[in-house]
Formats: C-alpha cells, structure tokens, sequence
C-alpha cells in the first residue's frame, strides 16, 4: 500500500470509526494477494472512502474525467483514480489502465449499478461490470454499504455527519460463477445480474451483530 494512501485512509478511518461508529464485516473474504474486483451497491458521494477504509487492501476506482481540475485532480489522481468519460461507451484508454492495474495484482472498486440509488434500494446493474468482469476474468468480491444513503443521499445538499456507516463483504465469486461464457448472447447482462445478486445477499454488520454471527474481520 502506496504511503501516501495508507495517510489518507488512516485519516478517513479516524473519522467514520469516530462519528460514524463504521462496522464492517467478512473483510476476512478480500483476497490477500492477486487481482480482484469490489463490486459494490453506489449510494452516496462517501461510498468510494467508507470502502477505501473498510477494504484491507488498496484499491483502485473510476471517476469522471471532469472532476480532474486543479488540485482535486492531482489529489484523487494520488489515490488511484481513473478518469472515464461518461459520454463515451468506449472509453479505451481508461479500460486499458483498469487492466493493467489488473494484471500487475491489483484491485478495482466498481459500482455495478453505475449511479447512485435515488431511493436507497439496490438496481439492477448496467452492461459495463458485466463486460469488465468477463474480459478480467478475476474473482469478483461483494460489497454492500449500508448508512451511506442516509447519512449524505444525491437529494441531500449537505450530509448527517453522524449517521452510522457499516459494510458487508462477501466471498470472492469465481469466474466461472458470474461468466456465463462466449456462447451465451447476454453474456455480460448475465454476469452484472449474478454479481448484483451477490451483493444483494449481504446483511447490514449490525444486523449480524445482534444475531450474534461474529464480524469475522
């Protein structure tokens, strides 16, 4: 882990463990090693940070190319960011940067939903995970955030600061689980569906807690 993003992430830890009472658990599923992609539900603004603390491992994520102006820009360029042009449908030079990140072992932050929630339920996921996760062929880990649209929603101007944070990991899905195959013509619609389901499947930390199912971190 880069130094300069082991600071930031300390900082940001501070703070949601802090105000936001963070729980987090399963963090036991990410790999230690080798290449994946988080595939998580989208929310709010805060969602890239909250995952950046809760995951063990850096991560690397996408980010429209507008907000690369000044000093922002160096600063999230600092931290991993790919821009992507949300106007094109191929946008190679970013996809070629996310596969290289990829294959040198790295990890990928993903919102299969594409946008955040406007009402704070799952979607359905778009084509693009699908089509990253079947050209990839990595193990794909699910994430689920769950606080995140309460605490700072896209209807909200400014956020709860308080509002209580918690994230769910997952068990890697294997490729052969989520990757129907060349033969099947919805190939990467069918895979953004099983990756959703599997995000879908997870339960809110503290839920799990009053179950008295361990945090297993």
């Amino acid at each position: 882990m880069k130094q300069f993003y082991r600071n930031c992430r300390a900082a940001l830890a501070g703070w949601f463990y802090s105000f936001n009472d963070l729980k987090v658990h399963g963090a036991n599923h990410v790999p230690v090693e080798g290449p994946f992609l988080l595939a998580c539900n989208h929310a709010s603004f805060l969602d890239p940070p909250v995952f950046a603390v809760a995951c063990p491992r850096e991560l690397h994520f996408f980010a429209r190319n507008t907000l690369w102006k000044g000093y922002f820009g160096t600063l999230i360029s600092s931290l991993n960011a790919i821009p992507i042009d949300r106007n094109s449908e191929r946008d190679l030079q970013s996809f070629r940067r996310v596969f290289a990140a990829l294959k040198e072992g790295g990890s990928l932050l993903v919102f299969p939903e594409g946008t955040r929630t406007p009402d704070g339920e799952l979607h359905a996921g778009k084509k693009g995970i699908g089509m990253i996760a079947c050209r990839a062929q990595v193990p794909v880990v699910p994430a689920r955030i769950f606080g995140s649209y309460e605490m700072w929603s896209r209807h909200q101007k400014l956020p709860r600061l308080t509002a209580d944070l918690g994230v769910s990991f997952g068990p890697p899905i294997p490729v052969a689980e989520y990757d129907p195959g060349k033969t099947d013509s919805q190939r990467y619609d069918t895979a953004a569906a099983r990756i959703m389901d599997g995000i879908g499947k997870l339960e809110n930390p503290r839920v799990l807690a009053a179950a008295g199912i361990p945090r297993a971190i």
